[in-house]
C-alpha cells in the first residue's frame, strides 16, 4: 500500500496499533491523600513565656488559645531551645537545632557544621513530608530559617519557604519586623503591605486574611483535599506594636510592677492544675529591679510597656480567633490537628530599662531613660521600635528561672497546647509528660499514619530525632518516650534525663552573680574547663520542676553522670564548638553570594537589599554616586537604607541635594548642599570619611565627616559624630529610587520615589575619596 492508498483510521502497513478510540486510557494517578486525612496547624508564637497565656494563668486575655486549650490538651513540660531559628528548625525537621545547623540564629551563623545556619537537605521539613502524602502546604508569617545571606531576590530560592516544601508563602524571612511597616515577601518575591498604618493596616490581621484566602482558594476547588498551615506570628516578638485601644484595655491592671505579677500568675497557676502540687517560686532575679525601689516615673514607664505588650497578646489572640472561626464555619475545625507553640521564653532583650529601639540593643547603644519617658505616650504605634523591659520577661515566665537565650527552664519551657477533636477524647486536660519541638514531627506522622520518609526529591533522609508524643493524648498517665534531651544556646548548656536536669549557666546564674554584662562574656579553654569544674548545677525536676533546689552537692555521682551524658549528646549531635553571644559575632562578615568587590550598582524599581546582602558600609570610607537626570520639580529618594529605627538616605528635595544619616532613631545628622541641583543629568555624589575608631563597647561606629558633590564640586560638608558599629537596620533594606517602609528621616515621608530619571546608583568601598583640588588649594593658602 502506498501512502496515497493510506486511509485515515486503519493500521498503518507493518505497525501495530490502535486508534485512540479502540485504546484504554493510562493516567497518570493523581497524589492524593488517605480518606479522612486531617488538616494540620501549627500556630508558632514568638516570645511568649510559660505565664503568659490566659489558661497557663495570666490575667491576659486569650480566649481564643484558652478555648483550644479547654477543647484539647494543655502541656506543661514542653522544651524548645530557648531562641527562634534553631527552635523553627526544631519544629518543621523533627531534629534537633545543632542538626540542623542552627545552634543559633541565622544571623549570628559561624561557619562549623551545627552552626552555619543552612538546614541540610537531608534533614526535610514536614511541608516536604505532607507535599509528597498529597497536602496542600502554606506557611504564613515568621519564616527565619534561610541563611542571611540568601534572602535577597539574587537567592538562590532553595531554602526560602518555597523551596523546602511549602507551596505558598506570605510573611517576612529574617527574625522580626516593624508590625506596621513590614519587610513583607510574597512566595519568591518582595511584597508591599496592601495598606498603610494611617489606612489602618497591622501585620497580624493582614497574615490571618492570607491563610483564610489559601484555604479557601484550594478548598472550594478540592474540599477533601488537606492541608499543612505554619502560621507563625510576627507576635509577641519585639516591635510591640499594637493600636491604642488594646493596650488602653490593660490600663493600670500593671501597676503592682513584676513581683506581684508573678505572685498572682503563679497562684493562679497551682489553681489551674498547671504546675504540680508542692511547686515552689523561683527566687527574685538578681538583674532585676525590685519594683519597690524604683522612682514613680519609672514605673510608670514599665507599667505602660506591659499594658502595649498585653493588649498586643489579646489582639494576636483575636486574629487567630477570626482563623479558627473560619475553620469552624467550613466544617473543618474538628478534624484538624492544632498545635500551639511559642518558640522559646519571653524576651529579655529590652534590657533592664525597656527600650523604644530595639536596634540599640544590636549595636550595644545605651537606652535613654530620659528618650524612653518620652516616647511613653506613643508605645505601641508605629513611631517606635519598643521592647519592654527585662523584668516583664522573668515575670513572662513565671514559675521559672531566666528566660530566652539562657537554658534555664524559663528560656526553655513553653506553653504547648494540641486541639484535635476527632482524634483527641480528653478535654481540658492537662499534660505533664516531658516533650521537645523534635517531637512534633513525629507525632503530626503518628496521627497520620506516615513514616518517615527514606528521600525527598532524591536526598536520602537521615532519622528523625523526636519521638511521638500521641500515646499522652488520651492517657494522661502514660510515661514519657523522651528520656534524654540535651540544650545549648550561646555556651549556656543543659542536660535532662529522667526527670533529672543538670544546667551549666554562662556566664553565670545571672550578669549581676557573673560580674558581667549581657553580651559581653567571652568563652575560651580555660573558662570552660573552670565552668564544668565549678558551674554545673543540679535540679530533680521531678520533683523541683521550677529548679529552686540545686542538689548537686549532696548528689555529685548523679551530677558527673549528667555532665558525661551532656557530652556524649553534644559529641553526637555537632554542638561544638562552643561560642559566646558578643557584638563580634553579629559583626562578623559571612559568606556572599558573589566574590569580595568594592563596587556596588543599584538600579531603581528593583527589590530591597536586605541587611546582609546590601553593601556593608559601616565603619569604612565609601561613596554614593548617583547618574540622575534632573527637572526643576524633580525630588524624590536616590538611595537609602534603614528606616526609623536607624539608617541613611540620599535624596533630592526642594532642589537641593541631601544626606541624612539616622542614628539608631535618637539623631539625624544632616547635610544639605549650598546650590541648587542643575538641570539635566548630573552625577550626584555622597562622600564618607572616617575620622576615628569604632568602638562596640559603647555602642559607637566609626565617626567621620561627610561631603556633598555635584558633577565633581563640593556643595556641603559636615561632620557626622556618631553612627552604628554593627547593624544599620532592623529588617528595612537597602532601596533605590524610594524608601521602601518607614521614613529614614524625618524631613520627608516614605516612599518618597524619585521623579526624575534614575539611571543607577553605585556605591563605592574602595576607600579612595575624591579630591577637591580647589579647596585643598585655598586651605594650603590659609595655612601659609
Amino acid at each position: 500500500m502506498s501512502l496515497k492508498e493510506y486511509k485515515p483510521g486503519s493500521p498503518f502497513p507493518g505497525v501495530i496499533g490502535r486508534t485512540w478510540e479502540q485504546s484504554s486510557p493510562a493516567w497518570p494517578s493523581p497524589l492524593r491523600s488517605k480518606p479522612g486525612a486531617p488538616n494540620v496547624l501549627f500556630i508558632i508564637l514568638d516570645d511568649t513565656g510559660f505565664g503568659h497565656l490566659g489558661c497557663y494563668g495570666s490575667p491576659i486575655r486569650t480566649p481564643n488559645l484558652d478555648r483550644l486549650a479547654k477543647g484539647g490538651l494543655l502541656y506543661n513540660n514542653m522544651h524548645t531551645t530557648a531562641l527562634c531559628s534553631p527552635t523553627r528548625s526544631c519544629i518543621l525537621t523533627g531534629r534537633n537545632h545543632h542538626s540542623n545547623g542552627m545552634a543559633t540564629i541565622t544571623e549570628t551563623s559561624l561557619g562549623y557544621p551545627g552552626y552555619n545556619g543552612t538546614i541540610p537537605f537531608e534533614n526535610g521539613f514536614l511541608s516536604e513530608m505532607l507535599l509528597d502524602a498529597g497536602y496542600n502546604t502554606y506557611a504564613l508569617g515568621k519564616w527565619h530559617l534561610t541563611p542571611a545571606e540568601q534572602t535577597s531576590a539574587a537567592g538562590p530560592y532553595s531554602r526560602w519557604p518555597l523551596g523546602r516544601g511549602f507551596e505558598r508563602f506570605y510573611g517576612f524571612l529574617g527574625g522580626d519586623t516593624h508590625q506596621y511597616y513590614p519587610d513583607l515577601v510574597h512566595d519568591n518575591h518582595a511584597s508591599r503591605p496592601p495598606a498603610t498604618p494611617e489606612e489602618g493596616y497591622h501585620l497580624t490581621p493582614d497574615l490571618v486574611d492570607r491563610a483564610i484566602d489559601c484555604i479557601a482558594d484550594t478548598k472550594q476547588v478540592a474540599p477533601d483535599k488537606p492541608f499543612f498551615l505554619y502560621f507563625a506570628t510576627g507576635a509577641m516578638h519585639a516591635p510591640h506594636h499594637v493600636p491604642r485601644e488594646w493596650a488602653d484595655g490593660y490600663a493600670g491592671q500593671f501597676d503592682d510592677g513584676w513581683d506581684a505579677y508573678r505572685q498572682r500568675v503563679f497562684q493562679k497557676q497551682l489553681e489551674l492544675g498547671v504546675l504540680p502540687e508542692g511547686t515552689q517560686l523561683s527566687r527574685h532575679d538578681p538583674d532585676v529591679q525590685d519594683w519597690d525601689s524604683l522612682p514613680p516615673e519609672e514605673k510608670h514607664l514599665y507599667a505602660r510597656m506591659m499594658e502595649v505588650f498585653a493588649g498586643f497578646l489579646e489582639h494576636t489572640d483575636h486574629h487567630i480567633g477570626r482563623l479558627l472561626k473560619f475553620l469552624e464555619d467550613t466544617g473543618e475545625l474538628d478534624n484538624t490537628l492544632i498545635m500551639v507553640l511559642s518558640d522559646n521564653g519571653a524576651s529579655a532583650e529590652g534590657g533592664p530599662h525597656g527600650s523604644v529601639n530595639e536596634l540599640k540593643f544590636f549595636n550595644n547603644t545605651p537606652e535613654s531613660l530620659e528618650q524612653n519617658l518620652a516616647a511613653l505616650e506613643d508605645l505601641g504605634g508605629p513611631k517606635y521600635f519598643n521592647h519592654y523591659p527585662w523584668g516583664w520577661a522573668w515575670a513572662g515566665d513565671t514559675p521559672f528561672r531566666r528566660w530566652k537565650r539562657e537554658t534555664y527552664r524559663g528560656g526553655t519551657t513553653d506553653p504547648f497546647l494540641v486541639h484535635w477533636p476527632q482524634g483527641i477524647q480528653a478535654k481540658g486536660e492537662v499534660r505533664t509528660q516531658y516533650a521537645h519541638a523534635i517531637d512534633m514531627v513525629p507525632t503530626v506522622l503518628d496521627c497520620l499514619g506516615l513514616e518517615p520518609p527514606t528521600e525527598i526529591r532524591g536526598v536520602t533522609q537521615s532519622p528523625l530525632e523526636g519521638i511521638s508524643f500521641r500515646h499522652t493524648f488520651n492517657d494522661g498517665n502514660v510515661e514519657s518516650r523522651h528520656r534524654t534531651q540535651y540544650f545549648e544556646m550561646f555556651s549556656s548548656r543543659a542536660i535532662y534525663h529522667d526527670g533529672w536536669r543538670a544546667v551549666c549557666p554562662f556566664p553565670g546564674p545571672s550578669f549581676a552573680e557573673a560580674g558581667e554584662a549581657f553580651g559581653q562574656s567571652l568563652l575560651d579553654e580555660e573558662r570552660l574547663r573552670e565552668l564544668d569544674a565549678h558551674g554545673w548545677e543540679l535540679y530533680h525536676v521531678a520533683e523541683d520542676c521550677s529548679e529552686t533546689k540545686n542538689v548537686a552537692e549532696e548528689n555529685r555521682g548523679k551530677l558527673i553522670e549528667m555532665i558525661a551524658l551532656w557530652y556524649a549528646e553534644a559529641g553526637r549531635y555537632q554542638v561544638f564548638p562552643l561560642a559566646s553571644p558578643t557584638l563580634a559575632v553579629f559583626a562578623m562578615e559571612r559568606p556572599q553570594l558573589t566574590r569580595d568587590r568594592t563596587r556596588y550598582v543599584y538600579r531603581p524599581h528593583t527589590s530591597p537589599a536586605p541587611e546582609n546582602a546590601a553593601v556593608h558600609v559601616l565603619n569604612r570610607p565609601h561613596t554614593i554616586t548617583a547618574d540622575a537626570e534632573v527637572k526643576p520639580d524633580t525630588e524624590g529618594v536616590l538611595l537609602c537604607h534603614g528606616g526609623l529605627t536607624g539608617g541613611y538616605t540620599f535624596f533630592i528635595q526642594d532642589r537641593k541635594l541631601h544626606y541624612v544619616y539616622n542614628f539608631v532613631g535618637e539623631r539625624e545628622f544632616h547635610i544639605e548642599s549650598a546650590v541648587d541641583v542643575p538641570e539635566g543629568r548630573s552625577e550626584l555624589k555622597f562622600e564618607f570619611e572616617p575620622t576615628g575608631k569604632p568602638d562596640l563597647a559603647v555602642g559607637k561606629g566609626a565617626p567621620g565627616r561627610g561631603r556633598l558633590y555635584i558633577n565633581g564640586d563640593l556643595v556641603a560638608q559636615s561632620t557626622i559624630d556618631d553612627t552604628m558599629p554593627v547593624a544599620i537596620s532592623l529588617g528595612e533594606g537597602l532601596t533605590c529610587g524610594r524608601d521602601e517602609q518607614s521614613s529614614v528621616s524625618k524631613r520627608y515621608a516614605a516612599p518618597f520615589e524619585f521623579t526624575g530619571m534614575l539611571h543607577q546608583v553605585t556605591v563605592d568601598v574602595v576607600g579612595e575619596h575624591v579630591r577637591d583640588t580647589q579647596a585643598e588649594q585655598k586651605e594650603a593658602l590659609a595655612k601659609q
